[in-house]
């Protein structure tokens, strides 16, 4: 007979190769759905002669994306802490596959942006992967898996871009939608097999009209942000739109504080750990996402500007996509320092890397590799901070919450990337100078949005400067060790 020992020995090997399989499956989907954000980016200039329409009219094609994903990432939290995570992500690839193939068969733009939505409404599985982690790793996997996991959100959209335009370059613009729909096909058969159902539940009714209040919310105030520069920042339909989205969010607060079981627990999520990771997160997001936009244009301007680096847009996305493979290998540093120092020193160091980076974006701008080595750092610093978030988040919110905490914490994160375009668009748009019968950004509008770049990461740093380093046991249940910051050293 063998022994027990041996038993054990078995055991524990199961345990750490099922481990490895959740971990790559919810990784591999991360990386997925994060590539639906870049996948467009190389059809921007020709969209409007691909579907026959205004370019105004074609930019729909990227924020009715950006729009679904705002609406649906805390909603599917809250339906996987009803019935089950694993599900909602099933269903998250569904969408990712169904709206895939209408783009892939679509000639107009109505399709292609009823696709697109459907695309967008698949990024509820980050967060919904990373609470899995949460319910099904061993406590001290835990640190590490998490960060791997948060890493696929820079992961996806930076190694994303090279290949969507390599894709578009060489073969007809609907391979792009046939590829992704195959991706995501392949996702939806490794969770299927590979990741259990969690059995952390919070049932109860669905907040039906919280959902709709903070829909009607968002959309209004992502609207007004997204569409702003284009409509005016003054125009009655921008103005219009931010005051809807105050009045609805100041009477979907109330509604929600009365409602038994809302949507958001606004109670929790006014709390300081949590409000303040919130806050964070949005000037994180806003420092991530501006590098994508600045980088590429900087890469891809003709060297005539003075400036310009006259680059294509798959040497300008190879360029970006170390800041992704970055953001994976620095996974184990992120999960050391938070079991050693926390996830708030982890944040701190991911924010003071990412100023570090734009700072010397600010001055290092004239050769390509000088823009590889700060997106680079850039990256390396988002890696870092990423990580640290949904630790924050889960030592602070009781078990059966932590997929809605997530999605509203990744929520902040997208609202961060929205206000980071609106900016950066009008620095770029307002700084320029003549080049033949176009305006272009000047030289000194770079180094501006880099300056920006780095305040916003410095704001995020002080923000997490205040997160309490440890949460009272009382207020949530028992967390993995982990994700509890250790008492500081005396």
């Amino acid at each position: 007979m063998r022994s027990v020992v041996t038993i054990a020995a078995d055991s524990a090997t199961r345990r750490t190769r099922s481990s490895t399989w959740i971990l790559a499956t919810l990784a591999f989907s991360g990386i997925v759905v994060s590539l639906m954000q870049t996948l467009v980016v190389p059809l921007i200039h020709v969209l409007p002669e691909l579907l026959n329409t205004s370019a105004s009219t074609a930019s729909w094609v990227i924020t009715s994306t950006l729009l679904a994903a705002a609406v649906v990432t805390p909603v599917s939290g809250r339906l996987g802490d009803m019935f089950g995570k694993r599900r909602m992500i099933l269903v998250s690839m569904a969408f990712l596959v169904a709206g895939s193939v209408v783009c892939a068969l679509s000639e107009t733009v109505p399709l292609v942006i009823i696709g697109r939505i459907l695309q967008g409404a698949a990024t509820g599985a980050i967060p919904l992967g990373i609470s899995i982690l949460r319910d099904e790793l061993p406590a001290e996997k835990v640190g590490g898996a998490i960060s791997v996991m948060s890493s696929t959100m820079g992961v996806g959209g930076a190694i994303g871009l090279p290949l969507a335009a390599a894709t578009a370059q060489n073969f007809n613009w609907h391979m792009l939608f046939w590829a992704s729909a195959a991706l995501g096909t392949l996702v939806a058969i490794a969770v299927a097999i590979q990741v259990p159902e969690s059995p952390v539940r919070n049932p109860g009714r669905f907040d039906y009209l919280g959902a709709v209040g903070l829909a009607a919310g968002l959309v209004s105030l992502l609207l007004a942000i997204t569409k702003g520069a284009e409509w005016g920042w003054t125009s009655a339909t921008t103005l219009g739109l931010l005051a809807a989205s105050l009045v609805v969010f100041l009477a979907w607060g109330f509604a929600e504080l009365r409602t038994a079981e809302p949507l958001v627990n606004l109670r929790v999520s006014a709390s300081r750990p949590i409000l303040l990771t919130n806050l964070a997160s949005v000037m994180t997001g806003f420092a991530m996402y501006a590098t994508s936009l600045t980088v590429p244009q900087l890469l891809q301007s003709p060297p005539e500007t003075g400036y310009g680096l006259g680059q294509s847009m798959v040497m300008a996305g190879l360029c970006m996509a170390p800041a992704g493979i970055v953001m994976m290998l620095l996974s184990p540093v992120s999960a050391r320092i938070t079991n050693r120092y926390g996830p708030r020193t982890t944040l701190m160091v991911g924010t003071v890397v990412i100023a570090v980076g734009y700072l010397i974006g600010a001055v290092l701008m004239n050769e390509v590799w000088q823009i590889a080595l700060v997106s680079t750092i850039i990256g390396a610093g988002i890696g870092i901070a990423y990580a640290a978030m949904p630790a924050l988040i889960m030592r602070s919110v009781p078990l059966h919450e932590t997929a809605a905490a997530n999605g509203l914490n990744s929520l902040m994160r997208m609202v961060g990337t929205s206000f980071a375009s609106a900016v950066m668009t009008v620095v770029l748009a307002n700084m320029t100078m003549p080049f033949g019968p176009a305006l272009v950004p000047t030289h000194r509008a770079f180094v501006v949005t880099f300056l920006i770049g780095a305040a916003a990461a410095m704001l995020a740093l002080l923000i997490a400067a205040f997160i309490p380093r440890r949460v009272p046991a009382s207020v949530v249940a028992p967390t993995p060790a982990a994700d509890l910051e250790p008492e500081p050293a005396r």
